[in-house]
């Protein structure tokens, strides 16, 4: 409770509170660095507060951005890991029932109470559905046909992330910290992991940028940001906490609008030097009313001194606490794409012409044309090939077979899901001026929208994984590409954010290429849509 949080002179998080019954799903919504992974961490206890504190029951279990377990851990591994709890109550009952009809050491020891005891705390622990539940989860995360003895480096990124929460489900512990959850999840792992979360008996707080995943879980909704006058939590869906939102930031808009037109007034009737600037208005004196004018004047006098103290009191008291300006969101100002810079084409006017290409054991690609105006949406299943595509047309896997033509002079920019630099001390200011250095007409970094002005000198590895994602953004987008491939690009961004891309999307002057499992992104998207099915494209 009263929770805060400071790196250096940043203030994260301040007096921060809340509680999380058994049964209730709390989502933490925020911008980018507005302290969601934070709070995560602290509530795990992975990180301290500077003041406030945390309770937080024995049983809890904590989904990091980057998976836990090391690179030579198997999937049996990470799974027995998980189950270890479960193990234990197990053989705990398996000690008990050795030892009925025997007496205890002291004679007090009563082995049927024991035997009582283990068997309650197994039924509850479901012991006897472990290691079928274990399966469950591993197919639900489409995970079922991953080799048990594989390490997981040899596993995918999304594979890891995936083994990660699995590991979580399958402890069914009596809270759940989630950090950005459906990263990495298809459709139909995304619904199993909704209806998993719903089924937790146990609290949950989760950080996710997925709006339909939050509709589907969430019962409260944590904002971080201060549009709703500060932090607080809003007790209801996700789609009705955004239209509360919506409205309080414009009613917050109208009281700072309407108390700067009357702190302008308010300074305009004192003048300059704090009095008045005019009495009221009155008829000249005429010579048969000088002693009722006097006394008229005197009262007007009066009047005039009246409101003016009354204008000064209330100036001073807007001066005092005045209606805070509403922060301006961060809105991305760039543009994706160019279409102009290539000075030929690959075939039939294309920028990127692919032809019965084939990347062994991962995807073939009979025939895919990318034209200026491309506006291509990828889908597919986990581990269907969908990143491969894409680093195929960006020219970083080699084709086995097959030819992949580019046109003379295109530009192609990959923005990968694992974008790195959480250990690179450079700022972003820093990074972006040597890859922009020579480009003509680069939009400056604090105008592109992607990076908060507070954090474009503050070294890489303290910014959160959703900032540093931003920053690679803006490097790519300031090289303007002819074409722009994104990978999960909603992954780790803000909701805002979300929108701001998505509308940049349909604006692109250029080819933008997209694989994503986002089902909001999905449902809007502007353009055709190819699928990978069973390693091949389908329209």
């Amino acid at each position: 409770m009263g929770v805060s949080r400071l790196f250096g002179d940043r203030r994260v998080l301040t007096d921060v509170s809340l509680a999380v019954a058994p049964g209730h799903r709390l989502a933490v919504v925020g911008e980018n660095g507005a302290g969601k992974s934070t709070l995560l961490r602290l509530l795990a206890g992975a990180d301290r507060p500077d003041s406030g504190a945390v309770h937080r029951p024995d049983d809890l279990a904590h989904l990091h951005q980057e998976p836990p377990f090391g690179p030579e851990a198997t999937v049996h591994d990470v799974v027995e890991d998980a189950l270890a709890a479960v193990r234990a109550v197990a053989a705990e009952l398996e000690d008990a029932a050795a030892a009925l009809g025997t007496e205890g050491a002291d004679g007090t020891d009563d082995p049927a109470t024991r035997y009582d005891l283990a068997l309650a705390r197994a039924q509850a622990a479901e012991v006897w559905d472990a290691d079928a539940r274990a399966q469950r989860v591993l197919a639900g995360l489409g995970l079922a046909g991953v080799d048990p003895a594989r390490p997981s480096r040899t596993l995918s990124g999304g594979q890891r992330s995936r083994l990660a929460l699995a590991a979580v489900l399958v402890r069914r512990p009596g809270a759940v910290l989630l950090d950005e959850p459906t990263n990495h999840l298809d459709d139909a792992a995304a619904e199993f992991l909704a209806a998993s979360l719903v089924d937790l008996p146990g609290a949950v707080v989760l950080a996710s940028h997925d709006r339909v995943f939050l509709d589907e879980v969430a019962t409260e909704v944590l904002d971080l940001d201060p549009v709703l006058g500060g932090v607080r939590v809003v007790g209801a869906r996700f789609a009705d906490y955004r239209e509360a939102q919506r409205v309080a930031r414009r009613r917050w808009q109208e009281r700072w609008e309407a108390e700067r037109d009357e702190v302008a007034a308010l300074r305009a009737s004192l003048g300059s030097d704090g009095s008045a600037r005019s009495v009221a208005p009155g008829r000249a004196m005429t010579d048969r009313n000088k002693m009722s004018y006097g006394r008229y004047a005197d009262r007007v006098a009066h009047q005039v001194s009246r409101r003016v103290r009354d204008a000064r009191r209330r100036l001073d008291d807007i001066e005092a606490a005045p209606v805070p300006r509403p922060p301006r969101p961060l809105r991305f100002r760039g543009t994706l794409t160019t279409g102009g810079t290539a000075t030929g084409t690959a075939a039939d006017g294309a920028l990127l012409a692919v032809r019965g290409a084939r990347v062994d054991g991962r995807i073939t690609v009979a025939a895919l044309d990318v034209h200026r105006d491309t506006a291509l949406l990828v889908t597919g299943p986990n581990g269907s090939g969908k990143s491969t595509l894409l680093h195929l047309l960006a020219g970083d896997v080699a084709a086995g077979a097959g030819v992949v033509h580019r046109a003379r002079g295109a530009r192609v920019a990959l923005l990968e899901q694992d974008v790195g630099l959480s250990d690179d001390a450079r700022t972003p200011r820093t990074v972006y001026g040597l890859v922009t250095d020579g480009v003509p007409d680069v939009v400056p970094l604090v105008e592109l929208g992607l990076v908060a002005p507070r954090d474009v000198d503050r070294p890489l590895r303290e910014l959160s994984v959703g900032q540093r994602r931003r920053v690679v953004l803006a490097l790519l987008v300031a090289q303007a590409p002819d074409v722009l491939l994104l990978d999960e690009p909603t992954n780790h961004i803000s909701l805002a954010l979300a929108d701001e891309l998505a509308e940049a999307l349909r604006q692109a002057p250029g080819a933008v290429v997209v694989a994503s499992h986002d089902r909001w992104l999905r449902r809007t998207w502007h353009g055709s849509t190819v699928a990978v099915v069973d390693g091949g494209l389908v329209s």
